[in-house]
């Protein structure tokens, strides 16, 4: 599933496409990825208005419009976003939305598993996304603070894995960032996070500040489907310490990583880098 770099690296390629432009037209190939409101009102919404600007919230991509729409999207997991310019083709064999600008330029979303969700949404309706109205604070956000943290951690007896993954207490991590973040800090990913020390927090959050600044200074991370706005690959999945590298030697210290199951999710972690206290 894109993340928190996969999803503003997509914002940042789109924006100086699409910002000023007007739908033109929408072509809805899947009805259901469409959550709100029913299909025919969702593209009156969005007809004949113009993109103001792009923002992004945790791993939400939302297309600010002139008539104070939010049109988002959530990709999920196979998810994609991309613009294909006015005479160009556009890639890819499972197209669900196609909306038309008006310099003839398309913006196209496709998604093989059909698991991306779409909204147009007022802004008094914008509690019906949960996942945005319960969003905890994002990495490198005046929120987030080594501080916050430390009070969010306290008492709580879920592996620090599935606290990190909890979008209400840290929005925009998934599984790839927060097995990086945890080899970076040096804490086992079935530790307790209420026993973590004051200063194995301050090295997770400095953790999870650097993984997410250096996977958006590298593009996102690409193994199968991630693409971003301009349909090209990441780069970050070249320099990953521990995910994807199940039983590869550690780059620091050379043992052999391992894999293990943290709340139903796959987990890659160094048993020597990263002990369980």
């Amino acid at each position: 599933m894109p993340e928190m770099p996969e999803i503003e690296t997509i914002r940042r390629s789109l924006e100086p496409h699409i910002v000023g432009r007007r739908i033109e037209n929408v072509e809805i190939l899947l009805p259901r990825q469409i959550k709100w409101p029913e299909p025919m009102a969702f593209a009156a919404r969005i007809l004949q208005t113009e993109v103001v600007r792009l923002d992004r919230i945790g791993k939400y991509l939302i297309l600010q419009l002139s008539n104070d729409v939010s049109l988002v999207f959530h990709l999920r997991m196979t998810g994609q976003l991309v613009y294909v310019a006015a005479g160009a083709e556009a890639a890819g064999q499972h197209k669900r939305l196609i909306i038309y600008l008006d310099d003839g330029a398309r913006l196209v979303f496709s998604d093989t598993r059909t698991f991306g969700t779409m909204y147009a949404m007022h802004q008094d309706e914008m509690w019906r996304v949960r996942g945005i109205s319960e969003m905890g604070p994002e990495p490198l956000s005046d929120d987030f603070t080594a501080e916050y943290l430390m009070q969010a951690v306290s008492g709580r007896k879920t592996r620090i894995k599935s606290f990190l993954l909890d979008q209400s207490k840290v929005g925009g991590l998934g599984n790839i960032y927060v097995d990086e973040a945890l080899f970076l800090a040096g804490v086992h990913p079935m530790r307790l996070a209420g026993t973590l020390t004051v200063g194995e927090v301050q090295r997770l959050h400095d953790a999870v500040n650097k993984v997410i600044a250096d996977g958006i200074a590298d593009g996102g991370t690409t193994f199968r489907d991630y693409r971003d706005g301009n349909g090209d690959r990441g780069s970050h999945q070249d320099h990953l310490f521990v995910y994807g590298r199940d039983g590869q030697p550690c780059r620091n210290c050379g043992t052999a990583l391992e894999k293990t199951k943290v709340g139903g999710r796959g987990t890659r972690f160094c048993p020597a880098c990263q002990k369980m206290q």
